[in-house]
């Protein structure tokens, strides 16, 4: 049977250049955006290109925790429960501002976001199902939880930093919590330096074509190398370690524990997916 891969933000940058080999070798594809218009264009393209799989297209603003929930549910609704679930989307905002659940933008759409929907998705996983964290070489060498939505200490590439190492705290955590349930894999990754939008927004046009910026997430979804590897950060084609502190295993409790908390105070609720 085909495999199904869903990719967030995958109407541009990385995200669309990872849809778009994956359908090249083969998988189901499931496009997500925030446009309905640039889904649907994305899914057209991907559809005349490669018309031997089927692309679908789901819209959501992840910067909302309800159309997270929505999003979710239309998956699940929709039968497009992914074999393989690549959390890619992400932005940096270059002032304060609030997501719909009164959070820190960049930490609301880059993590808590990804945060819930697997949350949501993790129970209706098949087996060997793989979760794949789209993080950054640049992630946080050090965070304090507590100050995360405080405008006071708030710094544009901080706050991004933070998010990134957010995603691998993450990683490990679940990884953890699963220890092996129904084979189901999550690890994470630094995806290169690559022109996308936040790069040159940020720091200018300084990096590689994206479809460098694809090779990472498309192996760690389609390798048999990594088929029992989970709980790992990969960097430069390979395992490596990520930052010291994402090994504190209080940290990564703290985080976990701060992320179901700031999901609830929203008025959602954690689904019990046996973790």
């Amino acid at each position: 049977m085909t495999k199904r891969v869903l990719v967030t933000g995958s109407t541009d940058g990385i995200g669309r250049e990872t849809a778009k080999e994956l359908a090249a070798l083969g998988y189901n594809v499931v496009v997500h955006g925030r446009s309905s218009q640039r889904v649907g264009d994305t899914v057209s393209r991907i559809r005349q290109e490669f018309p031997g799989i089927t692309c679908n297209g789901i819209v959501a603003d992840l910067s909302s925790l309800k159309e997270v929930k929505r999003m979710a549910d239309e998956i699940i609704h929709r039968g497009l429960i992914p074999d393989i679930l690549i959390n890619n989307a992400g932005i940096i905002e270059k002032e304060y501002s609030l997501s719909a659940d009164g959070y820190e933008m960049t930490f609301a759409v880059n993590h808590l976001a990804h945060f819930y929907l697997t949350l949501l998705l993790l129970e209706h996983l098949p087996e060997n199902a793989r979760i794949i964290n789209v993080s950054s070489m640049i992630h946080s060498t050090s965070i304090d939880i507590s100050k995360l939505n405080d405008r006071k200490y708030f710094d544009s590439t901080e706050a991004y930093s933070h998010s990134k190492l957010c995603n691998i705290l993450f990683t490990y955590k679940l990884h953890c919590l699963l220890n092996g349930k129904n084979g189901i894999t999550v690890n994470t990754l630094h995806p290169g330096v690559i022109n996308t939008k936040v790069l040159i927004n940020s720091w200018g046009p300084i990096g590689s074509p994206v479809k460098q910026g694809a090779k990472m997430p498309v192996y760690l979804a389609t390798s048999p190398e990594v088929e029992n590897i989970s709980g790992s950060y990969f960097k430069d084609g390979k395992k490596q370690n990520s930052a010291p502190v994402s090994y504190d295993e209080s940290l990564q409790d703290e985080c976990w524990g701060k992320s179901i908390d700031m999901i609830e105070n929203a008025g959602f609720k954690i689904p019990d997916a046996g973790v």
